[in-house]
């Protein structure tokens, strides 16, 4: 079994710490959930090493529906409980696939994309929608990307609300 390697860890975890921080910086001052998802993907995108796709979808009448995103064009709606978007929204949890060719029902936007992580976007307890990161890379999302991601994602609810 390969351990992990710390010194990676201890990177993601550094990494992820300055994008709260600068994500805080860059949302609290505004209120617009759309202008607020823009400028968030953009920072993660510029920001993040070995990552096709960054963006939000939105839950609009039962099904995500895509809002601003960094990276080619994507599926424009995605049913409650399909793909990687969608059950994670179903579930209301972050869901990390190492490989999307595995994961049944993957939705392939972009064929080059091998890995994902989906964070649910859960504003005073509302699902409002995901935040959504695609890899090209298998295995491109550890623990550490998970627990920035997730603590992003409550810097954006708490900025909207």
């Amino acid at each position: 079994m390969n351990k992990p390697d710390l010194k990676d860890q201890h990177h993601a975890a550094s990494t992820w710490r300055s994008l709260v921080r600068q994500a805080q910086a860059l949302l609290m001052d505004e209120k617009d959930p759309v202008a607020n998802a823009a400028n968030l993907c953009a920072l993660l995108f510029d920001s993040l090493e070995d990552v096709n796709w960054i963006g939000i979808y939105f839950l609009k009448e039962g099904e995500l529906v895509v809002g601003p995103f960094q990276g080619k064009p994507a599926c424009v709606r995605i049913a409650m409980g399909a793909g990687v978007c969608g059950t994670a929204a179903r579930r209301r949890e972050p869901l990390r696939v190492s490989d999307v060719h595995e994961f049944d029902g993957h939705i392939a936007c972009d064929p080059i994309s091998r890995s994902e992580l989906v964070v649910p976007l859960l504003c005073a307890d509302q699902l409002v929608g995901v935040l959504d990161f695609d890899s090209p890379l298998p295995g491109r999302f550890s623990a550490a990307d998970e627990d920035g991601a997730v603590a992003v994602a409550r810097v954006y609810c708490e900025a909207i609300s």
